[in-house]
């Protein structure tokens, strides 16, 4: 693999990013490339200081992406978390490490804001994804549940 850096999203790394989003089984039935919103939710996103879109670059091109946001809360004496959110890699590089890099790379910028435990969710069908997240350490602590509006 190029030698990859992993840094703060930009506007231009959008479609990239969408087109990950969008290159899988869940992905492909509720994300719609080229489409305006996305420019918009970025632009959001980018301007929200709880919030950290990062990429994995190599060779010029965006080749992972994942979301990082810190949240403040008085439960646990005050403490902060990072919940991971929507990670991604290209499908030509993985299986490479990247992935974790990643990861390893957000639970990092976690210790930076003093975070006391970092957290993410992960389909229920994604089951390849979950021994990932635990070969990493994360357990399966907590039911995740959604209410659709």
């Amino acid at each position: 693999m190029t030698e990859v850096t992993i840094r703060r999203a930009r506007a231009a790394d959008v479609d990239a990013i969408v087109a990950m989003l969008a290159d899988d089984p869940l992905g492909a039935t509720r994300e719609r490339p080229g489409d305006p919103h996305y420019a918009e939710a970025f632009a959001a996103l980018d301007a929200e200081p709880h919030q950290l879109l990062a990429v994995a670059e190599a060779g010029g091109a965006v080749v992972g992406t994942l979301q990082l946001t810190f949240i403040s809360g008085l439960s646990r004496v005050g403490a902060t978390r990072a919940q991971i959110e929507a990670v991604r890699v290209r499908s030509d590089q993985r299986g490479a490490g990247l992935g974790q890099r990643l990861v390893e790379w957000a639970i990092e910028r976690a210790r930076e804001r003093g975070c006391v435990m970092v957290q993410l969710t992960s389909d229920a069908t994604r089951v390849d994804a979950h021994r990932f997240y635990e070969r990493l350490g994360f357990t399966a602590s907590h039911v995740g549940l959604k209410l659709a509006l």
